[in-house]
């Protein structure tokens, strides 16, 4: 099953989003086995995301010819463990986790790329920058030493409205953009997960975070 779920979303995607870019897939790995994403990453994923900060520890070690990101929420105290074994910290949702990003990176004498998480539909339950003050964040975080601003994160609301997750899309596609106009050179745009990646490629993402559409369902209950 695992390699028909793969096939299936690298022939959705073999022609770009609706801009024509590349998408790069991420497999959040939260709660899949080693054996699993070792098979997964034969078949040809390349880039393995994860949520919780021991889980990819031990996945950085056991996995190689890959690249990792984390994309949960992360603790300013957690950042140490991922700085050198990180292609992409995704989840930035506030200007003092960048700093302690920035100086952790500086006291390795790296630099760290990051994303800075969006929450798009404004909810209590989510972190991240409104869409109204990320180019502000962008300015900000993007003078710090240490890291570089590759893009942006969009953490989109659970519903069945497509017509209001194409619009939040959209929206977070022109912010992206007016970010590039501005003079910093985005390259990713993050967005889209199992229930909404279709919608996220339509409409302007060139990164998806897929977990259930291609590991399927997780029993969280036991963690």
């Amino acid at each position: 099953m695992l390699k028909e779920n793969l096939d299936k979303v690298f022939d959705e995607i073999r022609f770009g989003n609706n801009l024509g870019e590349p998408i790069t897939v991420v497999g959040a790995g939260k709660y899949v086995d080693i054996d699993t994403l070792k098979r997964a990453v034969e078949l040809g994923l390349k880039d393995i995301g994860d949520n919780k900060v021991q889980e990819f520890r031990d996945k950085t070690s056991a996995l190689s010819g890959v690249n990792f990101h984390f994309i949960g929420r992360l603790q300013k105290n957690k950042v140490k463990y991922l700085i050198g074994k990180v292609k992409l910290i995704q989840s930035i949702d506030s200007i003092a986790l960048a700093e302690e990003v920035a100086k952790q990176s500086v006291k390795n004498n790296l630099v760290t790329d990051i994303l800075i998480e969006v929450n798009v539909g404004v909810e209590d339950s989510k972190a991240g920058f409104y869409l109204d003050n990320v180019l502000d964040a962008v300015k900000t975080i993007s003078k710090l030493n240490g890291v570089r601003v590759m893009g942006l994160m969009a953490m989109l609301p659970y519903t069945d409205d497509n017509e209001l997750l194409s619009k939040l899309c959209l929206q977070t596609r022109s912010v992206y953009d007016i970010i590039i106009k501005e003079g910093y050179p985005l390259t990713y745009l993050s967005m889209g997960m199992s229930s909404d990646y279709k919608i996220a490629i339509k409409n302007g993402s060139n990164m998806i975070r897929l977990g259930t559409c291609l590991f399927g369902e997780r029993d969280y209950s036991k963690n």
